[in-house]
């Protein structure tokens, strides 16, 4: 469940341009395998694979399925979520456009608070911020609302404490962390919380929640009777490997079409049946053209 706060509303994509190389010598496998790790490629391989006229296959990237590849959500920096926002709003026109602030962005005083959150705004073309925690960030979601900013709320698992919480655990099992929840879930709509998501807790906490608040429940491992649903999307797409929470369904799997896929191609550039010397090539149209 890591990075599962990186983007609640879209669950915006990692957008960062980078170049991957995918090397394999004449004797290796074809097929991936997570028990042996590959050898790095260098510059040394690529060209001793020149010199055995190897086909070198080579694939553009933009993301990596949860978080950037980093461990924890923690790891992300606000300058990095501008980054994808950005990305992400000018790629949208309909969907009410929600990020996350990181961690460490809304940990600080009042006027940093909203400093970065101004940030996030102007500079990440977003239309709204979310904050983890209760009771004790309601200053600041009310800081935000009073400046005109909204604010969606998100109590339950926290993933950004999933350190302090001794991992990503199911909370409000018991009635006094239950009663807790609901007293931070009541203070972050009265501080001004125009909506609230309720992660990894029992359904009927999350539904008891939804009816007494006013504002929208957004649910995620918090059953059906919240207003909404969301869900990473590398979780619903069955791009991500990883490991399967509970709550998760996977509702496509693109990862089995995404890797056929780059087989495929791999096992083409390897053939030089790709790109096909007749229709997939260009020519000169000059009689007597020659190099």
């Amino acid at each position: 469940m890591a990075c599962r706060a990186l983007a609640k509303a879209l669950h915006f994509r990692n957008i960062h341009a980078s170049r991957m190389m995918s090397v394999y010598g004449p004797s290796e496998s074809a097929q991936l395998s997570p028990n042996k790790p590959r050898k790095k490629v260098t510059i040394q391989k690529l060209k001793a694979m020149k010199e055995t006229r190897t086909p070198i296959t080579m694939i553009t990237a933009y993301d990596y399925p949860i978080c950037l590849g980093y461990k924890s959500t923690t790891e992300l920096t606000l300058s990095e979520m501008i980054h994808h926002t950005r990305a992400v709003a000018r790629g949208t026109t309909h969907p009410f456009l929600v990020a996350d602030m990181p961690f460490g962005s809304y940990h600080v005083s009042l006027q940093d608070t909203a400093k970065n959150a101004v940030r996030l705004i102007q500079e990440g073309h977003i239309e709204a911020v979310k904050l983890e925690g209760g009771s004790e960030i309601t200053d600041s979601v009310r800081k935000l609302a009073g400046m005109g900013i909204p604010v969606m709320a998100h109590v339950g698992l926290l993933p950004q404490r999933h350190v302090s919480m001794s991992g990503y655990k199911v909370q409000g099992k018991d009635v006094e962390s239950a009663k807790r929840i609901i007293e931070d879930a009541l203070a972050l709509e009265k501080a001004g919380a125009f909506a609230i998501v309720l992660e990894a807790m029992p359904k009927q906490l999350a539904s008891y929640i939804t009816e007494k608040l006013g504002i929208p429940t957004i649910g995620i491992g918090a059953g059906p009777q919240t207003d909404g649903q969301v869900l990473v999307w590398d979780d619903l797409m069955g791009t991500w490997a990883g490991h399967k929470a509970k709550f998760v369904r996977r509702f496509g799997n693109l990862k089995a079409e995404r890797d056929s896929a780059i087989q495929k191609y791999a096992e083409a550039v390897r053939a030089r049946s790709f790109p096909d010397e007749h229709t997939e090539s260009y020519s000169v149209d000059i009689d007597g053209y020659k190099l």
